[in-house]
């Protein structure tokens, strides 16, 4: 018998140091819309359920900081229909869960080139990182029109820039100052991957962030992804054994 959220939560307080920053790609939404013969847009609307989930599942276990994979530079490829609808539905959340966000403390931040997203996704995005800017419950990373190749691109131009300008010596670059110059520059780097679907691959997301995370891959679907779902690879990662590289002697 699978126990309950109530109980997994239970577990992983008693169960040791809970990951400070969880990271999920949520995969799975056109698969279950398939499954269920529906158009894949209802898989993206049911989607946004097991957010709230997670969301709420991540305040009651203690977690500081969640980066969600909503959409990444690839996706733009998709047809366009889609596209508008997956702008839509980040219009709709927003207007729908920003009051609620705001009330359960839970500082909003979204990372990517946002320069692509419509007028309409743009202004909703500006007021919900404007509204939650002042929390500090949980920083919640919503990651659009994102791909980790382009984002460590970017912060390998920057570093070129200040080097060129003679602001920078090239040999004093590190990792630390390579970090400072990505999106992530003010989170720790992730200490759980979640993955739905079942698929096992990285998909281009926080390449240089995920050097040491550990991944927690499950065939859930992500409209069927709940806290419990959350709570069971919060309670796997407390059992693992986190060496970096090290042995103990």
């Amino acid at each position: 018998m699978r126990s309950s959220a109530a109980d997994l939560l239970q577990a992983i307080r008693n169960g040791g140091d809970v990951p400070r920053h969880v990271a999920v790609i949520m995969d799975g939404n056109g698969r279950w819309a398939r499954g269920r013969h529906l158009p894949r847009v209802l898989g993206h609307r049911s989607g946004m359920t097991a957010v709230r989930e997670v969301i709420e599942g991540a305040m009651e276990a203690g977690v500081e900081f969640l980066s969600l994979f909503a959409f990444s530079r690839e996706n733009w490829e998709r047809p366009a229909t889609e596209v508008e609808a997956l702008m839509a539905l980040l219009v709709e959340y927003v207007g729908r869960e920003a009051d609620e966000l705001i009330a359960k403390g839970v500082q909003v931040r979204v990372l990517g080139d946002l320069t692509r997203l419509n007028p309409a996704a743009s202004a909703a995005v500006d007021d919900v990182v404007r509204r939650t800017s002042s929390n500090r419950r949980l920083v919640l990373n919503l990651f659009i029109s994102y791909g980790a190749r382009d984002e460590i691109v970017r912060a390998a131009r920057a570093l070129a820039r200040d080097a060129a300008a003679g602001r920078l010596d090239p040999d004093s670059i590190t990792e630390e100052l390579l970090s400072a110059r990505l999106y992530t520059a003010d989170c720790p780097d992730p200490d759980l991957l979640i993955r739905t679907s079942g698929e096992q691959r990285i998909s281009n997301f926080l390449l240089w962030q995920l050097a040491y995370s550990e991944l927690f891959i499950t065939k859930v679907l992500w409209p069927d992804f709940t806290r419990a779902e959350l709570f069971e690879a919060i309670a796997e990662f407390q059992r693992r054994d986190r060496r970096y590289g090290r042995v103990t002697a």
